[in-house]
């Protein structure tokens, strides 16, 4: 099989890394690869700890299990670094992405001598200028996608504001601030 490019996503219920999976699963799939995307379950509840998962490759996808060597970890929510170990079979030659305001070397030093890269991206101040509310699960998306260059970015985001107009056709302005989001994040991801 060619290389399939495995991504693991932490973050708590209600934050969107379900979605924001299930999204990139959607956009690589238009772009003709083929994927996997889902959630791992526990007692769910709002704010509890959830790990959603993607496999993306160009060829059929026969592995049919959790991610244990992801190449790409996607943390949305920064308070999970700690409680949660983050970097857990993450590949030195992949990257972790954290929703933070914090810099990729103030990150560093909480993640357990991991010595891959490292990028950070400010979802929230993005989300709440795009949005007015705090969805980041949009902008973390755009980073996943930036970071792990998977797809074209163009294609992306043209994939992505098709999905939006269908996704929230009555409600025209959620769409503008979405595409807003993610724009601003593909061009915010430090540490590349």
């Amino acid at each position: 099989m060619s290389k399939v490019v495995e991504i693991r996503w932490h973050g708590r219920g209600g934050q969107g890394a379900k979605t924001a999976s299930l999204l990139l699963a959607d956009a690589a799939f238009n772009t003709g690869k083929y994927i996997q995307g889902f959630p791992e379950y526990g007692p769910e509840r709002m704010g509890a700890p959830i790990t959603a998962y993607n496999r993306i490759s160009d060829e059929r996808v026969t592995v049919h299990s959790n991610i244990y060597e992801p190449n790409y970890v996607v943390v949305v929510d920064e308070t999970l670094i700690g409680s949660v170990d983050v970097t857990a079979g993450l590949q030195e030659n992949g990257a972790i992405i954290v929703n933070t305001q914090k810099s990729p070397e103030q990150i560093r030093e909480k993640l357990n001598g991991y010595q891959g890269k490292i990028c950070t991206v400010d979802a929230r101040t993005i989300s709440i200028d795009a949005l007015g509310k705090y969805f980041p699960n949009t902008p973390m998306l755009a980073a996943v996608v930036k970071v792990s260059r998977i797809m074209d970015e163009n294609a992306f985001v043209k994939d992505m504001e098709e999905s939006f107009a269908h996704k929230f056709a009555s409600k025209p302005q959620v769409i503008e601030g979405n595409m807003q989001a993610l724009k601003r994040a593909l061009t915010e991801v430090k540490g590349l």
